[in-house]
């Protein structure tokens, strides 16, 4: 073994090291785990698998088990031949090695080097041969074959990104592999040529989820090419993605992408299929040689059979339900693992149900086997097929034997998880008790490793320790709860007391060596002390609290002074330091309660808690005596010494991988001879013993050992007898409680009050019924606290009351005294504590509010600035519209950016290259003829320049051949779309500029109508134009006041300003209303100093002070004053009706003039959506235009990048066309040379037939007769066992022909039987007879080299064949190649020269109906004029055509006429035919008769009714006599029925006695034994009730017959006889 302190290579700081360590060793005695997988035969009575850094060999007769220890770490890939017995495993470390084991030796045979930099993740043997396939981890993912017994690899090949999940050999045939992924599978064919080895990758296609195989489509080379002459040709995918390298094999888009199968396992079948599980519940078949893929079916069950079954799947998914797991499904199951057998498959999933499937061709039947009712993770079968293993994920092993159907049977029952912790029981030299974290406890012997007994706690456990004193052990769990078990008997241990410490997680359990205390550590620093003895009921004697995380704790027991010193190990967060907590414990805790205070918590003086700062962050700590402690440091592998100051290495031991997280525990027996050691992560426990060690150090041990067994075996029988007492555990609410045996408490709700400080916390309760021991103490000192302080709480109550009383008396009287002398609230509040913090948690809130606000707030502005940059600040021109004042009409301008200076400059380099192109004469010709023509816009494809676009510096469509002259033309035309959408722009800001003015001439007529209004007091609603927010789209930038529903948040100096101001606005108002002058002025004046004439109409002539006398009373001086007074009123009338009807006229024309000038504002909207409209065409036609361009371009390219692939394709192919010729050629050869050697061999072969009579010529001819006989003769060779088994599927497996060396020396074994003295024929010389030994055994050996040469050159040749193929498949490819290229060259030239053009037709001028694009490959380009000559001849042809169409139409009608009426003719003679026959064959009845011959047939029918009538009334009364009788009858029953009633009752009397006189037979017949003659009176009674019962059987089914046949001769009667 390794050091067991770090890895092999470090050394520690200083080099110093314990000398003990040199001179001791150490061995492994035994080891248990279970690996979950991985488990494998390597013969028919033994099993093997990884545990940890171990093999485990068991033999599942004996139970016996031997270990094999990987010396390099954990064991990694594993894999195990039965044939051969020998097994492959991988250590986990860098550059990973393969070994090679045999058994029962457990010699090592090889080992594997290849270039794995990681790990091996699977292993596998081959059937036949020494072959071994390994598959490696990232970053390789490397497949490699390797001759394990040569230790040579013979090929290797990478599958990139592929995670394997499982390899396996083809039985039949090792030169096929099947490599299964999660979501793929690869068949990998090994060919071989003599001494080379090639791989080869065929990958199968799987189905999608829904179980359909789709057929492969080939997207890199499409099956046809459809020629487009507008779209272009059909490209590949590839090509359309600008694709061009090895990507463009493989790219495939998304939406082709159909989500396939997720295989799980799979199995090899004796005809070389793979049977392939998915997740999705399909079996699949894969043919190895073809690679065609099919689903199996179920085979569709008879009705029975189908009820059946859905009654047992109904029943197993209630079962299910009930113990609380998923329901299984037993129709689709979902399998993880597959074992094929001559018989049919084995198939097992997570349901822990094992099936069995009969397959005939594509259908399956399916059999349930056995149901364990645990998840299944793989089946085994034995070499000799005849036991078949059900390994489960808990742990446990069955095995089930499938010829004789039996259930399956426990064969092994493992750990169903993680090995927690171990500890040895007292005296510690037997037993050791071990715990997993599913809370399996398991009690083991240290002999030889044997499982005892299990107990199971169904609880998640977190520790486990052993009590020195007694045979109890506890375990700690996650919830909180400690178990203590009773393990005097080891076979049967039990559960004898819980104790609920609190919620918290117990993380460790620790015993003094006297096994007086149990310290038990908890979650958040809380340390429990707990009697250890079962005599006191284990009681809970106090807890500490440490502040910091707790790391470790140890124990050390003085048994001179009595006393146990604790030392707990503190990581000290903030400095980065651990800290020593040493508190000692001594036998006053039990008796004395003065150390514990009311709380729980023991005092700090009773314990000595004493403190010691450590200058390194230890990880684990163990404190001896001497004040010595021995640390683990968490920065270097070593164990530091202190001696409170002093440091030093102790010793350094290798143990447990890293890979699998290394040691979680470590344990010593008392008598130092064996140490227990458990993985974290690698599920293995290990038992060590000492190999070598000092002699001194093995008596002090023993010593030692003695003397502590001196000291605790009186107290360890006391205890062992009151454990051994205590009843077993149960699960009942009352027992939690009893964690406090001093104190019993009763559940009262009033006895628990809340504290001022709140609730009891969670912490100490874990339920209603349910209650920790923290939660008891909490409940019982708050009880005290309530019984003790109930007067002053009673007090502290009253008082309280008469406070509040009096403060809401004064509060009431302040509300009622003047606001000057009012308090305010706050002056009654006592508690200004409590306020002060309510108001500043408050505060908090509100900032942690406002700062979140204000965080939204600022990434809302931060989006409102990237959107406003981008869609506002960048554009020169602002999207704005413009609308009609009295119409929907609306037109919007267009937003444009400011174009960059690359932009314009790329647009001046284009325009210097148009006008260069342009000074040549030959195009200046071709424009002007271009330009001279009147349909020349026609060829331009748009109307742009009638609309100020300057189209002369395109280049004409026809010209447009390079990819320079389509980019320019699209810049062009970029440059005419910005600058025709400019001119637009232009003409929309004067619109817009006039449509400002017009508002503004509306609002200064507005202000005229308002005066005018208001002279002549009319209250009428002003039309009011305004801009819209999508005609002044800044206003979406600004946010009104108005806009704001919320209140406007003010601070402090905002507050205190705006009430100033308002205080000013206050003071000018009531400034302004003391003001004399203006209120003289109003009170003489009317508020003016001169009447204007628009106040004509407020004037008023006021009347005389006599106007209100009577008109008799007046004086004539009055009446003249009167007179002038209705004058001047009548003056003043006149005046303001003329004034009235003047603002009248004014008000109307400033509506009309409003009405007219906004009408043709709209009208010159309207002109300009009409503008647009047109421009919007032009610019589409300008946009098409660039559309076919850039489509051409992107046309071009494609066709590129699939010239560019196919070129890369042709290299690889090429590359690989040289590789096959060179490889073809070196077989040549090495084939021409080997074929060399095997004739040479022949000729060998030949020479030794040959000189055999040379070389014993000497031999008399009667001998040599019979020695050439026995030459030619040839031994029988045994067949091996496994060829021989019936019950094996792949017993006629082909050999390979490494095989050579075992069969030549198995045929020299079986020439020795021969070679024997025996069989030498009688007279000849015993040296003769050697001579002729040596030269049968020297031609057998050829024989069998020429056989073996034979078979080589046989491989040889195929593998020359199959690459010959190849070779001729590449050939084929690459012609492919060639004419794809030829045919897009050809492709890239023709869409090169026929361009896309576009014209401009006038509406009328389109003659073609169809949508359809027409074909246009031989139009050619002709004058206006000739067509318009040719449709006026047309025209005239057509009317003489018309003429002669009208005149035979008439004729023709005529014709039409003619023949109808004569079909109407004959029609009506077929219908009078059919009549008159109709009249022949009528068939007169009896009712037809009477009609036809009785003259009065209605007085017949009114007779024969009248009679039915009669019948009726007499049918009548005959009912109601019925029913009187019927009623009659009722009485009389009612009677009968009284009577039979009371005889009833005189019966039950009657019966009651008879009952009790039968009861008294009974007994009289029990008393004389007669049973065995009612036995045969029931028999011969049972026999006549079940010939009666067939009887009836009989005679219902005669019945039935009876019917059936009086129905069949019913129905033949009445087809012989229909009238009857």
């Amino acid at each position: 073994m390794e050091p067991a302190g770090r890895e092999p290579g470090t050394e520690p700081p200083g080099g110093r090291c314990c000398s003990s360590a040199e001179e001791a060793a150490l061995e492994v005695s035994w080891v248990q785990g279970f690996p979950k997988k991985n488990f494998s035969f390597i013969n028919n009575q033994t099993v093997c698998y990884p545990c940890g850094n171990y093999i485990l060999f068991r033999d599942i007769e004996t139970k016996e088990m031997t270990v094999l220890q990987c010396q390099t770490g954990q064991v990694g890939a594993f894999a195990a031949n039965a044939n051969s017995q020998v097994v492959a495993f991988s250590d986990r470390k860098l550059n990973p090695i393969i070994y090679i084991y045999t058994f029962p030796e457990l010699s090592k045979l090889a080992e594997l080097k290849g270039n794995t930099q990681l790990d091996y993740t699977l292993l596998a043997f081959s059937f036949t041969g020494p072959y071994l396939a390994s598959y490696s981890s990232i970053p390789e993912f490397v497949l490699s074959v390797w001759n394990w017994k040569e230790n040579l690899l013979l090929c290797s090949e990478s599958q990139p990104g592929v995670t394997a999940t499982s390899l396996s050999f083809n039985p039949m045939n090792w030169q096929q592999l099947c490599l299964v992924s999660e979501s793929s599978v690869t068949i990998w064919l090994v060919e071989r040529s003599n001494d080379e080895h090639l791989l080869k990758q065929n990958p199968v296609k799987l189905p999608d989820e829904q179980g359909s195989v789709n057929p492969h489509e080939e997207l890199f080379f499409p099956v046809s090419h459809s020629e487009d002459r507008y779209y272009g040709p059909n490209l590949p995918v590839s090509a359309i993605a600008g694709l061009v390298g090895d990507e463009a094999e493989t790219f495939m888009p998304r939406n082709y992408i159909k989500p396939a199968v997720h295989p799980t396992a799979h199995c090899w079948t004796g005809t070389s299929e793979v049977y392939v599980s998915c997740e999705e519940g399909y079996i699949l078949t894969i043919n190895a040689e073809t690679y065609s893929v099919s689903v199996l079916q179920q085979k569709p069950l008879p009705e029975r059979i189908r009820t059946i079954s859905d009654v047992v799947s109904y029943v197993h998914k209630e079962v299910q339900k009930k113990k609380g797991g998923k329901p299984k499904d037993l129709q689709n199951p979902v399998l993880s693992s597959l074992a094929f057998c001559k018989d049919g498959l084995y198939a097992t999933g997570s349901g822990g149900i094992l099936f069995f499937y009969y397959i005939k061709d594509l259908h399956y039947e399916t059999k349930i086997c056995a149901d364990i009712l645990q998840p299944i993770t793989s089946l085994v079968f034995s070499p000799d097929y005849t036991v078949l293993l059900l390994v489960t994920d808990q742990g446990a092993v069955y095995t089930y034997k499938p010829p004789h159907s039996e259930e399956a049977v426990k064969l092994l029952d493992a750990c169903s998880g993680y090995f927690l912790t171990a500890d040895f029981l007292t005296p510690g030299n037997e037993y050791c008790v071990s715990v997993a974290t599913s809370g399996e406890v398991q009690v083991w012997f240290l002999e030889d490793g044997t499982c005892l007994s299990k107990l199971n706690l169904n609880m998640e456990a977190t520790a486990l320790a052993c009590c020195p004193s007694s045979n109890s052990v506890a375990v700690g769990t996650k919830r909180g709860v400690i178990y203590f078990l009773d393990v005097t008997k080891v076979e049967a241990p039990r559960v004898v007391h819980r104790i609920f410490l609190s919620t918290f997680p117990v993380l460790s359990l620790h015993y003094d060596q006297s096994g007086q205390f149990l310290i038990a550590r908890a979650a958040e620093g809380h340390i429990f002390i707990l009697d250890a003895r079962p005599s006191k009921l284990f009681q809970v004697l106090g807890y500490v609290v440490l502040e910091d995380q707790v790391l470790d704790l140890s124990v050390a027991s003085d048994f001179k002074s009595n006393f146990v010193e604790v030392m707990v190990l503190v990581n000290v967060a903030e400095v980065q330091r651990a800290r020593l907590e040493i508190f000692c414990l001594c036998s006053a805790l039990t008796t004395d309660d003065k150390c514990v205070n009311e709380h729980g918590i023991l005092n700090a003086n009773a314990i000595k808690r004493k403190q010691y700062d450590l200058d390194c962050p230890l990880s684990s700590a163990v404190r001896l005596k001497d004040n010595i402690v021995y640390g683990y440091c968490t920065c270097a592998p070593f164990i530091c010494k202190y001696h409170i100051s002093e440091e030093d290495i102790l010793a350094q031991k290798h143990c447990h991988s890293y890979h699998g997280g290394g040691i979680r525990s470590m344990v010593f027996s008392l008598d130092g001879k064996f140490i227990l050691v458990n993985g974290k992560n690698d599920g293995a426990l290990v038992c060590l013993q000492w190999k070598k060690m000092k002699q001194t150090e093995v008596k002090e041990a023993d010593f030692h050992w003695q003397s502590v067994l001196a000291i605790l075996n009186t107290s360890t029988s006391n205890e062992n007898v009151a454990l051994q007492s205590m009843a077993e555990w149960q699960s009942e609410p009352e027992s939690t409680s009893g964690s406090l045996p001093e104190e019993k408490f009763k559940e009262e709700s009033s006895s628990v009050d809340v504290t001022e400080d709140g609730n009891i916390p969670s912490l100490y309760s874990d339920g209603a019924n349910e209650m920790t021991w923290l939660g008891q103490k909490i409940k019982k000192v708050i009880r005290e606290e309530t019984q003790r302080f109930a007067n002053q709480k009673k007090e502290l109550q009253m008082g309280i009351k008469e406070l509040r009383k009096t403060i809401q008396k004064m509060m009431h009287e302040n509300e009622q005294v003047p606001d000057i002398e009012k308090l305010e609230q706050q002056e009654f509040n006592l508690d200004t504590e409590e306020q002060e913090r309510a108001q500043a948690k408050a505060e908090e809130e509100v900032a942690r509010v406002r700062k979140q606000i204000e965080m939204e707030n600022l990434a809302n502005r931060y989006l409102q600035d990237v959107i406003k940059q981008e869609c506002w600040d960048a554009m020169c021109v602002k999207g704005r519209a413009v609308k009609c004042f009295h119409t929907a009409c609306e037109v919007k301008n267009y937003p444009l950016k400011e174009r960059s200076e690359e932009e314009l400059e790329t647009l001046e380099k284009v325009l210097r290259l148009k006008k260069i192109d342009t000074a040549d004469p030959k195009v200046q010709e071709k424009n002007h003829e271009m330009a001279d023509d009147s349909a020349s816009y026609c060829l331009v494809g748009s109307l742009s320049s009638q609309y100020g676009g300057d189209t002369s510096v395109l280049y004409q469509q026809l010209d447009l051949k390079t990819r320079e002259q389509k980019v320019n033309q699209i810049i062009l035309l970029q440059d005419i779309i910005y600058k025709l959408k400019t001119a637009f722009n232009k003409e929309f800001d004067r619109v817009v500029r006039q449509k400002e003015q017009e508002i503004a001439r509306v609002k200064e007529r507005n202000l005229r109508i308002q005066e005018i209004l208001a002279q002549l007091e009319l209250q009428l609603e002003l039309w009011e134009p305004a801009l819209t927010d999508d005609e002044m789209p800044e206003r979406a930038l600004t946010v009104q006041d108005s806009e704001i529903k919320a209140e406007k948040y003010l601070t402090q100096k905002e507050r205190e300003k705006a009430e100033m101001m308002a205080k000013l606005e206050m003071e000018r108002r009531l400034a302004d209303k003391d003001n004399d002058r203006l209120r003289a002025l109003d009170d003489m004046m009317g508020g003016v100093l001169e009447v204007k004439k628009e106040d004509i109409l407020k004037l008023d002539i006021p009347p005389p002070a006599f106007i209100s006398k009577p008109e008799h009373l007046l004086t004539d001086e009055e009446k003249k004053i009167l007179g002038k007074h209705e004058e001047k009123v009548k003056e003043l009338n006149e005046e303001k009706e003329k004034y009235r009807m003047a603002l009248q006229n004014e008000l109307k024309k400033l509506e009309d003039s409003i009405q007219e000038t906004t009408q043709q504002f709209d009208k010159t909207v309207r002109k300009l959506s009409e503008s647009k409209v047109k421009l919007e065409m032009v610019i589409y036609q300008e946009e098409l235009k660039i559309l076919n361009l850039v489509y051409a371009l992107l046309l071009d390219e494609e066709l590129d990048t699939r010239e560019a692939g196919l070129h890369n394709f042709l290299t690889k192919k090429q590359k690989e066309k040289v590789k096959t010729a060179g490889t073809i050629k070196a077989t040549e050869d090495k084939m021409e040379a080997y074929i060399d050697t095997y004739e040479n061999a022949i000729d060998e072969e030949k020479n030794l037939e040959y000189g055999f009579a040379k070389e014993f010529a000497d031999v008399p001819a009667n001998l040599l007769d019979e020695l050439y006989q026995l030459y030619r003769c040839r031994p029988k060779i045994p067949r091996t066992r496994k060829l021989l088994d019936s019950a094996n599927p792949y017993r006629d497996c082909s050999n390979s022909a490494e095989d050579y060396k075992d069969a030549l020396t198995t045929l020299m074994k079986a020439m020795d039987e021969l070679d024997s003295p025996e069989h030498m024929p009688n007279g000849l010389d015993p040296s003769i007879w050697e001579n002729f030994c040596l030269a049968r055994r020297n031609r057998m050996e050829s024989e069998e080299l020429v056989k073996w040469k034979a078979l080589t050159l046989t491989e040889m040749q195929g593998f020359l064949r199959r690459r010959i193929d190849d070779n001729e498949r590449i050939e084929s490819e690459i012609e492919d190649i060639f004419e794809e290229l030829t045919w897009l060259q050809e492709e890239k030239m023709k869409f090169q020269l026929n361009l896309i053009i576009q014209f401009l037709l006038k509406q009328g001028q389109v003659e073609l109906e169809s949508t359809e694009i027409p074909e246009y490959s031989d139009a050619i380009l002709i004058k206006r004029s000739v067509v318009e000559e040719l449709n006026c001849a047309i025209m005239h042809q057509g009317e003489k055509k018309i003429a002669s169409m009208v005149e035979y139409k008439d004729f023709s009608k005529g014709i039409f006429k003619l023949e109808w009426e004569h079909k109407k003719m004959r029609m009506q003679i077929e219908d009078l035919k059919q009549k008159a026959q109709d009249i022949v064959t009528l068939s007169i009845t009896k009712d037809r008769q009477l009609f036809l011959t009785v003259l009065n047939y209605n007085s017949r029918i009114a007779h024969h009714i009248s009679v039915m009538e009669q019948t009726l009334d007499i049918m009548d009364q005959l009912h109601k006599k019925k029913v009187k009788k019927r009623q009659k009858r009722m009485k009389e029953l009612e009677k009968c029925i009284s009577l039979k009633e009371q005889e009833n009752y005189k019966l039950c009397l009657e019966l009651k006695e008879m009952l009790v006189s039968v009861s008294e037979r009974r007994w009289i017949f029990k008393a004389a034994d007669t049973k065995h003659v009612s036995e045969k009176l029931a028999k011969q009674r049972h026999q006549e009730i079940l010939k009666e019962k067939h009887l009836r059987d009989i005679i219902k089914k005669k019945e039935e017959e009876f019917k059936i046949l009086q129905a069949e001769a019913q129905r033949l009667r009445s087809r012989t006889f229909p009238d009857l």
